[in-house]
């Protein structure tokens, strides 16, 4: 039962950071704003999800089962990379664009 009682919690959490960052995504204006919630949510929905996995695999099967680990461990180290590198180009387009935006850092 509390193993149930667990995973449920986990995942309805993670259903929750999901919504967080579909409103995110519709309530805020600007794409730079938009990149955010999405990516916290994401991470946190995804660590989540695996934890839950964890708990009832190793619950089922009476050892620990760490595997779905790799998953969460492997977003995390990837999704901000990924991040700040849309976040450049974005930048870059709207700077070749006469947007509105910081100065670069130095002049090429």
């Amino acid at each position: 039962m509390w193993v149930e009682a667990a995973v449920a919690t986990l995942l309805v959490a993670s259903g929750l950071a999901t919504l967080v960052a579909a409103i995110g995504l519709v309530r805020l204006t600007s794409f730079f704003q938009r990149m955010h919630p999405p990516a916290l949510a994401s991470t946190f929905g995804a660590w989540a999800v695996a934890a839950a996995s964890i708990v009832y695999f190793s619950a089922l099967e009476s050892r620990p089962v760490l595997h779905a680990w790799v998953i969460p461990i492997v977003l995390a180290i990837t999704l901000p990379v990924t991040t700040v590198l849309i976040a450049r180009a974005a930048l870059f387009r709207k700077r070749q664009r006469g947007g509105d935006v910081p100065p670069p850092l130095h002049e090429s």
